[in-house]
Order: C-alpha cells, then structure tokens, then sequence
C-alpha cells in the first residue's frame, strides 16, 4: 500500500514482543503488520535500538509491567535512533528522509516505530533530529541515559566549585554523568569495581571501590570533602554521602529511595537537554562507550549481558540489517 507521497510502504515489520513478562527467555522476535502514521505522528525506520535497566526491570513481572501501564503484547526497549520514511497529516517539523532519535518507551525495539512530533516518551513517543556526525547507533543509546543524566545534575547543581561523588560511575548513566559533571568544572569522584578503574580514569573520574569502607575511601581521595552525591545504583553511595557531610539537597539517587533525599527522574531533564547532549557527542566533547552490538535475533543474549550490570557503557540492539 503507497502512502500520501505515493512511496510504497511495507506490510509487516519484525519487532520484539512479551507475550509473558518475565526475562529474556520470554522475548520473541515476531512480524507484525507495520504501523501507519495517522495525524500528527511520524514513522521512523528503526536501525538501531539501545538498551537500558529499565527497559528489563518494566517488563520483569505482570505486576510492575501494570505499575508503567504495560500490557500484553508488550514491546521492548525506549531507545531508538532511524530515519523518518512516513509522515502523518499535521507533520511540520520532520520530513520522510529526516535522520532521528528518541524515545519509545517498551516498543523500541522494533523495525518500525510510531512517535509524535511533539510527544512525551512515556506516551505517544518523542523525537529529535540526529545532528551531522553522529552515527545511528550512538544516537541510539543517548535518550534514557542522557535524559537521566541531566536531571541528577540538574537536581545536585554540579559546577566549577563542586566535587562530585558518582556510584556506579561507569554504567549506561555514569558515564554521560561523569563527563557532564567534568564539562560543567566539577570534579570527579567515581565509585565502581577494581576492574572499572581505567574506564572511570578515561572517562575524567578518580576512581574509588564501592563496598565496605568507601567513605574513608573518599575521605584518603579527597581530604577537602565532598559537596555532592550522585547515586545511580541504589542507596548505597547517598548515604555514603550524608557520613561524607554532604548536604542532603545536594544528594540525588535514581533507583533507590531515600526519605530527603530527591530522586531524579529523566522524564523532568530540561526542555533542549537531549539535543545539547547530542550535539557535544558529534562534536567529539562527549564520548558513549558503545559496549557490544548484537544483531535483533540475539535479543535474548543482548539482554542477558546488560542485565548482568557489569558492563562497561551501553549495548545496542542493530536492526539495520547490514
């Protein structure tokens, strides 16, 4: 069937499906008929899709699936970066040939993806244009991770006077907040495994193991103090940080919780944020450690490795069959 420009559009497209939450042994890769484009809404022609904690920890039972207002069928995946090649009545901004990314919360992963110009993640799906230097698969892990990012700094305030203690320095996250802090003059702490040492060090932060012991860790590292906390695993580096003297307004988590202390949530990042973080990327300010790439039939094997949390910068899924 052509669309309204009179270029044939397909009639399914492959895309990765729950028919049972659970974990990777529930995902399937199945064809479904494509989507169209109605009123207001684009298409974009998936090529690569990136993953995140949260992409796994949504879909992980029927009962937290329900609590994100998930049901089955259910995709997967937020993360996708493409090209538009339909475009609804009401389309302005974006034309078929347009290169994107965005967010499509748990229907990412997916050769086709249906979002609106001016949309929400969590909804109808927002979109950005990729900016000239910036290939689809690192344009494919930015959302979600860079979105995050830019909240918790937002919310602790990072600047020039600042040292800035990160846990789990060397995740998705970790690593667009590390080197955000450092473009913003701050000083870096970050707490991983001794093995994430020489990631944390390329990435500008003085690396300190977790566990046990860290506050006088930090303390050896830095003598001065401490002036604000990022916690990206759980709550452990937060109230690390509260022994450390650091107030608890300057103390933010995005997984655990902590009562006075404000969590960060990438859906509140400041309007321009994402498109700020792209454009450091492709102008080679900002670096994405691409982790591994798997090709959509390894789904399952994809999701594994990053749910393991040991991996060092993101994964990407490739659906541009190349």
């Amino acid at each position: 069937m052509p669309d309204s420009s009179g270029t044939p559009t397909p009639a399914t497209g492959r895309t990765v499906q729950f028919e049972s939450f659970g974990g990777p042994d529930a995902l399937r890769l199945n064809d479904v008929p494509a989507p169209q484009a109605v009123a207001e809404q684009l298409r974009v022609r998936v090529t690569a899709a990136g993953l995140n904690p949260m992409d796994w920890f949504m879909t992980s039972d029927a009962e937290t699936a329900t609590r994100f207002g998930l049901s089955l069928p259910c995709g997967f995946g937020t993360d996708y970066a493409g090209v538009v090649d339909q475009v609804g009545p009401g389309v302005t901004d974006f034309a078929v040939g347009d290169r994107v990314f965005g967010g499509a919360m748990s229907r990412a992963v997916a050769d086709y993806v249906l979002v609106e110009q001016a949309g929400a993640i969590a909804t109808a799906g927002d979109v950005h244009r990729t900016p000239d230097g910036l290939d689809d698969r690192t344009a494919a892990v930015l959302t979600i991770a860079g979105c995050t990012a830019s909240a918790a700094l937002a919310v602790v305030g990072a600047g020039p006077d600042d040292t800035v203690l990160v846990g789990g320095a060397g995740g998705g996250v970790g690593v667009f907040v590390v080197q955000l802090a450092r473009l913003a003059g701050a000083r870096v702490i970050g707490t991983g495994s001794a093995s994430s040492a020489d990631v944390l060090r390329a990435l500008g932060a003085e690396p300190v193991a977790y566990g046990e012991g860290m506050p006088d860790r930090v303390r050896a590292v830095a003598p001065q103090g401490v002036t604000a906390a990022i916690d990206l695993f759980g709550a452990d580096t937060a109230l690390a940080a509260r022994q450390l003297g650091v107030r608890d307004e300057r103390i933010t988590t995005i997984a655990g919780r902590i009562d006075g202390i404000t969590p960060a949530n990438g859906a509140d990042a400041a309007p321009g944020a994402l498109d700020r973080i792209a454009r450091l990327v492709a102008a080679g300010r900002l670096r994405v450690p691409i982790a591994a790439t798997f090709p959509v039939e390894r789904i399952r094997e994809a999701v594994e490795l990053q749910a393991a949390r040991h991996v060092h910068g993101k994964v990407v899924i490739d659906l541009a069959g190349e």
